[in-house]
């Protein structure tokens, strides 16, 4: 009978260094995609300064929409964490949308071919920042999870590993697809 309870015991043992692992590795899995994510970011807020400075060149009064980008930009370089990270880059996104809406406004600036590179590029940073954000998801998801099941669930509890935050859209405008015309 000792015997028996020695090897469930063993077992038990086992099973939860097993778990306990098991959330180590997802929580630098997440650690990882926050990293991918802050990456593009940055690429990101190094290239607004580009495009701010092409458009005060052709929209110099329109000052206060150019300030809210940078004043946008500052608040997300400073965000820390996913929540934090998320506001800042939805207040972002909708100053950049309306620097693109300007271009509108002035022909000779939707003709500039800087301006047209950049845009190109920010587009392409978009679609990768998209794509870190999907891992990222997907990560926190799997982590979440496992943080919520049981039995996983009293090792999480035990030992403190925490849900993640998922990095999304908040906004339910932007939420809806864009209307493209050519």
């Amino acid at each position: 009978m000792l015997l028996i309870l020695g090897i469930v015991a063993t077992l038990v043992f086992f099973y939860f260094v097993g778990v306990y692992n098991n959330f180590v590795r997802k929580r630098s899995m997440m650690e990882e995609g926050w990293s991918g994510i802050d990456i593009q970011l940055k690429k990101r807020y190094n290239l607004i300064p580009n495009l701010v400075e092409t458009v005060k060149g052709y929209a110099k009064h329109e000052q206060e929409t150019l300030s809210k980008v940078i004043e946008a930009r500052n608040v997300a370089l400073k965000a820390d964490g996913a929540k934090a990270q998320t506001q800042a880059e939805n207040q972002l996104n909708s100053a950049l949308a309306n620097v693109f809406a300007l271009s509108e406004a002035y022909p000779e600036l939707k003709a500039n071919t800087n301006f047209l590179q950049l845009q190109t590029e920010l587009s392409a940073i978009e679609s990768d920042v998209e794509k870190s954000r999907r891992y990222y998801n997907a990560t926190v998801r799997e982590n979440n999870i496992m943080v919520e099941s049981f039995p996983s669930n009293v090792v999480a509890n035990t030992f403190n590993f925490d849900m993640g935050d998922f990095f999304e859209v908040e906004d339910a405008g932007q939420r809806t697809l864009p209307k493209v015309q050519f």
